[in-house]
């Protein structure tokens, strides 16, 4: 048996049983055969968000475990590492939401924009997974982006960690109301069209939500 870890994501216990979990005391249960059935693998979720997972070989009754060692090679064991990956990014993918932003006010923000709009944060740079990006599904383009900095990098003496997200205004705005304060040059974008801001309840929920629709309507163009 292996123990997992859902990498930055919360299960969401209503979704499994729609995606073939099983109810079980402690949790829930899902079993898929891999190589067209010679072997069975099985997913654990408990209840308290622990993960583990078993491949059994169906001939033999014992399990399985090559694939989960880095140093084992072969077109064998890679077809089933695949095959054991593929239900692993399934689950996640149909029953688990991003968890990687912490404060509350990251976490509102996050789901104003998916009452709003209808739009979820997406994850697109590999080596930095604690940056992501929403963007208006007609265009394609971005209105916000929500990252994980420390301040110092906004020219705040403090080497705390703070998440911030960054919008979009026009440039004459941008002049008028970065103040390094409350707002800040748009950290990694073009600094005449975005602007930055931290997201620890110096600036309110209201006054943040009007600026995304701002940014939203301006991402149409």
């Amino acid at each position: 048996m292996a123990q997992i870890k859902f990498i930055n994501k919360r299960i969401l216990y209503d979704k499994l049983v729609p995606f073939g979990f099983e109810k079980i005391d402690g949790g829930y249960i899902y079993v898929k055969e891999l190589l067209d059935g010679q072997f069975v693998m099985r997913v654990l979720i408990k209840d308290n968000s622990d993960v583990e997972t078993t491949v059994t070989d169906t001939s033999l009754g014992t399990e399985y475990v090559l694939h989960l060692v880095n140093s084992a090679y072969g077109g064998f064991v890679g077809h089933m590492r695949r095959e054991y990956d593929a239900v692993l990014e399934s689950i996640q993918n149909n029953c688990c939401e991003a968890d990687v932003f912490k404060s509350d006010m990251t976490k509102r923000l996050i789901e104003y924009v998916r009452d709003t709009y209808g739009d979820e944060l997406e994850f697109l740079w590999e080596k930095f997974t604690d940056n992501a990006v929403l963007r208006r599904k007609d265009g394609q383009k971005w209105y916000a982006v929500i990252l994980t900095v420390p301040k110092n990098r906004l020219g705040i003496k403090s080497d705390e960690i703070a998440e911030i997200i960054d919008l979009r205004a026009v440039p004459e705005e941008i002049e008028n109301f970065v103040d390094r304060k409350e707002y800040f040059p748009g950290w990694h974008m073009n600094k005449k069209h975005w602007y930055t801001v931290i997201l620890d309840g110096s600036v309110e929920f209201d006054e943040i939500c009007r600026r995304i629709e701002e940014s939203y309507r301006l991402a149409h163009k």
